[in-house]
């Protein structure tokens, strides 16, 4: 049996073995783009679906270059903290060392 395939299930997949389109007789003429030749609708179709392929690959990069810098900030704000923390505990202890001094002066 040798039936003719529809759009949605072509007989092939390949581009270039399907039948070109025929403009049907309710279109007028020249309503369409001109026929373009097989091979570049193949290459555009191709280029298209590796676009389109890598669109997950690319936003997954993106994400993650996000969450790099996301982390990069975190750990900053956690070694200002601790230099903060550090520099009172720091002054403390000279306020202290200067309180300590003056109490054995003074005696």
């Amino acid at each position: 049996m040798n039936t003719a395939g529809t759009i949605d299930r072509p007989l092939t997949n390949d581009p270039q073995k399907q039948a070109p389109m025929k403009p049907s007789a309710s279109e007028p003429a020249g309503s369409a783009t001109e026929d373009i030749t097989t091979t570049g609708a193949y290459e555009s179709r191709q280029n298209r679906t590796r676009e389109m392929q890598l669109i997950p690959e690319a936003l997954a990069r993106a994400h993650m270059h996000e969450r790099l810098h996301e982390a990069e900030r975190e750990r900053r704000a956690v070694r200002l903290a601790t230099a903060r923390r550090m520099q009172r505990r720091a002054e403390r202890a000279s306020l202290r060392a200067r309180r300590a001094l003056a109490m054995a002066v003074m005696q």
